[in-house]
């Protein structure tokens, strides 16, 4: 064996290896992209749940866009109110006050309630069975299909499926929106958690066809809005609707609702 071809090699082995490390070196300075370090900090006080909820691909793409000013600072909505403030101080500016919202099921038409004009075998998704007829089981094609897409789309644990009706525990729910996106009938929307007064219908129907297919459901009888004192409820396609910015939760629609379908719930209890 050539101990002299040997060393050579090494020799050659090494001094490429020392070359390609300067190269990259040299590189690597010339080319380095500018990190905002605001960027970087907003970054670490994000939660990191990637979830999207607020309309960004995940938390780099959030923390990036409040960096160059495209988001403010509390635009992250499963972030505390104590976090959005430390953003808001990294960014030089005020947080701003934003209240709490959590995702509402607007249905009531449970197991014992709601009618059922088949049996569905299909599989278990509600976004499958809305494209089959009448959207699953259910004589009420409006409401809540039990199947439990909103479930699995949920990455905070916060939504049940709880005798055939998606129901969303309001203490988990962090307005991610992900369950609203899930849901094929469109009836989960963003409320003010301190909202105690809810309509837990979807139905566009006529007062005798909801009763046809459910036992508990809006009938558009307008006796809502009459008893209102705020103008905070009003009955459009034959559905009751709250203004909840107007809403003052004195729970009059819903003792007066025949239906019982205004739902007042007390504070502090689980929506």
């Amino acid at each position: 064996m050539d101990v002299t071809a040997i060393v050579a090699a090494a020799a050659v082995i090494g001094i490429t290896g020392l070359l390609i490390g300067l190269l990259l070196g040299i590189a690597g300075k010339k080319f380095a992209v500018e990190v905002d370090e605001r960027e970087a900090k907003v970054r670490e006080l994000l939660p990191g749940n990637n979830c999207g909820g607020c309309g960004y691909a995940g938390c780099d793409a959030m923390a990036q866009a409040i960096a160059k000013g495209e988001a403010p600072a509390n635009g992250c909505p499963v972030a505390s109110e104590s976090a959005s403030k430390a953003i808001a101080a990294v960014m030089g500016e005020e947080a701003g006050e934003t209240e709490k919202q959590v995702a509402f099921v607007k249905c009531n038409g449970t197991c014992d309630k709601a009618n059922v004009k088949y049996n569905y075998y299909g599989i278990q998704d509600c976004k499958k069975a809305a494209v089959a007829p009448g959207k699953g089981g259910k004589a009420c094609s409006y409401g809540c299909m039990g199947l439990g897409s909103c479930v699995k789309a949920c990455p905070f644990d916060a939504i049940h499926i709880v005798d055939g009706v998606a129901k969303v525990d309001k203490e988990k729910c962090k307005a991610c929106k992900k369950c609203i996106a899930a849901c094929p009938n469109h009836l989960i929307e963003l409320v003010p958690y301190n909202s105690l007064v809810k309509v837990a219908c979807n139905s566009k129907d006529k007062g005798p066809v909801v009763k046809k297919n459910c036992d508990t459901g809006c009938v558009g009888c307008k006796i809502c809005e009459k008893q209102c004192n705020f103008d905070a409820i009003q009955v459009e396609d034959n559905l009751a609707k709250i203004d909840y910015s107007k809403c003052k939760n004195c729970g009059l629609c819903a003792m007066k609702c025949p239906s019982k379908i205004i739902l007042k719930e007390e504070k502090n209890k689980n929506a």
